[in-house]
């Protein structure tokens, strides 16, 4: 075998603001084959608040190795996984290799590890941190400096992201962009900031392929995710020269900015992204490692109501997921990445069950509350909740939070005002309650 095709690379893996060792995880790239092996550090597996960091990870003293289940899957422990840039992040840094090897032919393609390492330390989603051998984060400022940009760099952020998205990016811009990804969101153009309180956020920019105003489209969700009783990411529209931003503020910090270890939904059932999976699956993960499993159940049944009431189709497993609060048990996180799709079939990505496939319809989810620790009054109470917040879209549309235009209505329309909206009607009115 070519040496020059065989890479092994090890790396701390820490957590917290302390940078508290936990492990190490040994990359390994032989042609096409990546592997990693990830084992804990002995003071981790000695320490009173050391809890497994992956699902799959069992507190041992013993390597544990991982290969991807299929190509759309990671190499990494799933949990590290999660900190990965997402796929704008990932074309960000694709982009710039590519024009880099322009000029020197020679550069190596890019790995699994390098993308992993690409983000910045002061904005990886979780309390996960990477370390090289030298004891120098991957990617962190200067002693006393951050990296992540704040609200008046947002202009910047937006030029260099549509440069990129037209692909009329300059090395300066890519240079700029490296790093200020998330792992928070898919294909829309993106970044982290710093927010006017301080906190870190997700900046997200329209999209040159728009054909509506989405970024306001998310906020709106959001917001009315939050009167219908739901725990979801605060969020807000900034207008910068005339272009609509929407600014969420990350749940995976406190007021004070230590990090809170966090998992997607597909780390907790370590799933594969190649095959189908429920939210009786979900269910059934927070009954086994959540703190508040009855009112965590429950929460997840709204979210379902809410999704299909306002046709949020993108419900994937990584747009869900869970925050530790300590000795292993965990929470349901925040909502986020909500948004109306006016222009898709109202059927989720993630099924309800393996028996009923897709949500398409109130009636099913009424008939599987019991599953998630509702009894039939108490889910028609909170379909009652759902119902009247969604029915107020367009008041909240046009608030000034939102700032939607009355011209912009028609554009939303048919995500909120449709047959499942008369389907939860007719259950609150001809129910006996």
């Amino acid at each position: 075998m070519n040496p020059s095709t065989h890479i092994k690379q090890q790396i701390d893996v820490c957590i917290g603001q302390s940078g508290t060792t936990v492990g190490s995880l040994t990359y390994v790239k032989q042609g096409q084959r990546e592997n990693t092996a990830f084992v804990y550090d002995p003071s981790w597996l000695a320490s009173p608040d050391s809890f497994k960091i992956s699902p799959e990870l069992e507190l041992t003293a013993d390597f544990q190795w991982r290969r991807a289940a299929s190509a759309l899957d990671s190499p990494f422990s799933y949990a590290v996984a999660d900190t990965a840039p997402d796929a704008w992040g990932r074309r960000v840094i694709a982009r710039d290799h590519a024009k880099r090897r322009k000029t020197a032919p020679t550069l190596a393609a890019l790995t699994e590890l390098d993308y992993l390492l690409a983000v910045d330390d002061s904005s990886r989603v979780g309390a996960l941190r990477l370390r090289d051998r030298a004891k120098n984060y991957c990617r962190a400022a200067e002693q006393g400096q951050r990296s992540t940009p704040p609200l008046v760099e947002l202009q910047h952020m937006y030029g260099a992201s549509r440069a990129v998205e037209s692909g009329t990016e300059t090395a300066e811009d890519l240079k700029y962009l490296q790093g200020k990804g998330t792992s928070l969101g898919g294909m829309r153009p993106k970044c982290t900031v710093i927010d006017a309180n301080g906190r870190l956020a997700i900046g997200k920019f329209p999209s040159i392929i728009d054909n509506r105003s989405v970024t306001r489209g998310e906020v709106l969700a959001l917001r009315l995710a939050r009167l219908a009783g739901i725990d979801a990411a605060p969020a807000r529209v900034i207008d910068v020269d005339g272009v609509a931003m929407a600014i969420i503020e990350r749940f995976d910090r406190t007021a004070v900015d230590a990090r809170i270890p966090y998992l997607s939904a597909a780390s907790m059932l370590q799933a594969s992204r190649q095959d189908e999976h429920a939210y009786t699956e979900i269910a059934d993960a927070i009954r086994a490692n959540c703190a508040a499993p009855t009112a965590d159940a429950q929460q997840l049944w709204r979210r379902m109501v809410f999704n299909l009431l306002i046709t949020n189709v993108d419900d994937h497993l990584q747009n869900h997921g869970f925050l530790h609060v300590g000795c292993g048990q965990w929470r349901l996180a925040p909502a986020f990445d909500l948004n109306p799709f006016p222009d898709k079939e109202r059927e989720s990505k993630t099924w309800l069950s393996e028996l009923d496939g897709p949500v398409t319809d109130v009636a099913t989810l009424l008939a599987r509350c019991g599953y998630f620790a509702l009894t039939a009054a108490k889910a028609l109470r909170v379909l009652s909740e759902v119902y009247a917040a969604v029915a107020d879209w367009k008041k909240v549309a046009l608030s000034e939070v939102v700032g939607l235009q009355p011209k912009d209505l028609d554009d939303f329309a048919s995500a909120f005002e449709h047959e499942q909206m008369t389907a939860a009607r007719h259950f609150l009115t001809t129910t006996p309650g």
